[in-house]
């Protein structure tokens, strides 16, 4: 009787390895697809952006610091670069502000009210709405009732409104993590609430807030349908020197190229990708070994 139990016992545990085995090989298996896909469509990229530099005529600086034209020998990315330098520094300043703020009111003071289950529920939600909804939102309420303008400033605000749940979500996490001993441990030495929160649980949970913010960030940047709709401009032959100016961004600016039928300027969207992924390669690299120093502060 043992027996047979015992040799059940062991046939069960060998399928259960066999279907493990099987789930860790398909998910092995995936990602090498998809490094692979990845690979592939780097390598397109790269070496279209390395046809148009062997052009007559072009040069790096004249990518980085000439405005666009009608010959792609002579087009610049100059004002898409400051345009998306604008609107980016204004969709981060604007999502971390506001959506930490409100991960901390959610955490640490509503206390599971109603208002703030539904306030939960709909930022959910939100996560999941189309980017060219908040280009809708964007121009209904910024341009036109704000009377913002089609500018960088409406368009940073536009973009900090499609991040600003994941921001929220991925700081809730953050703040979530923090083990409750160590507001205990605040509120023992007779600390308020704030200062808690400032002092301890915040310094804890930051890296974790930036890593959602790298995230968030990294899908803003590319993000093209909301500022279309919205009304930036697709050739600006000027940088904008004000959140209040007309703008582009690489994006549009890689698009427009892109749409024309001339293979030189194919090549050209190319070396716009290529710096589109240099700025946001430097961008996040910034904030992670900013998330790093705070993570190594607070081991030491």
């Amino acid at each position: 009787m043992a027996a047979g139990i015992d040799g059940n016992y062991n046939q069960r545990l060998a399928h259960r390895k066999r279907r493990a085995s099987l789930f860790y090989g398909v998910c092995v298996a995936a990602v090498i697809l998809a490094l692979l896909m990845l690979v592939a469509l780097l390598y397109s990229v790269i070496s279209e952006a390395v046809a148009w530099l062997n052009l007559d005529g072009t040069s790096i600086k004249t990518l980085l610091t000439e405005i666009p034209s009608s010959k792609a020998v002579n087009s610049g990315l100059f004002p898409a670069i400051v345009g998306t330098l604008w609107v980016m520094g204004i969709c981060v300043f604007v999502s971390f502000t506001v959506g930490v703020s409100a991960a901390i009111y959610l955490e640490e003071y509503s206390g599971g009210s109603r208002l703030a289950e539904l306030i939960q529920i709909n930022i959910q939600n939100l996560a999941a709405v189309p980017s060219i909804v908040y280009g809708i939102l964007g121009l209904s309420i910024f341009v036109v009732l704000f009377s913002m303008g089609k500018s960088t400033l409406a368009a940073g605000l536009t973009l900090a409104l499609l991040i600003m749940p994941v921001v929220i979500v991925s700081s809730q996490e953050a703040i979530k993590a923090v083990p409750s001993s160590i507001r205990e441990g605040g509120f023992a030495l007779g600390g308020t609430r704030w200062q808690v929160i400032q002092r301890l649980v915040l310094p804890q949970a930051m890296p974790g807030i930036l890593t959602g913010i790298i995230l968030a960030v990294s899908r803003a940047m590319g993000e093209a349908a909301p500022l279309v709709i919205m009304g930036a401009l697709s050739f600006v032959p000027f940088a904008p020197a004000s959140p209040l100016d007309r703008f582009t961004v690489l994006p549009i600016q890689i698009y427009v190229w892109i749409s024309k039928p001339q293979e030189e300027f194919h090549h050209l969207a190319a070396a716009g990708i290529v710096v589109l992924l240099i700025m946001l390669l430097g961008m996040n690299a910034f904030a992670i070994i900013l998330r790093n120093r705070l993570q190594k502060n607070l081991r030491g």
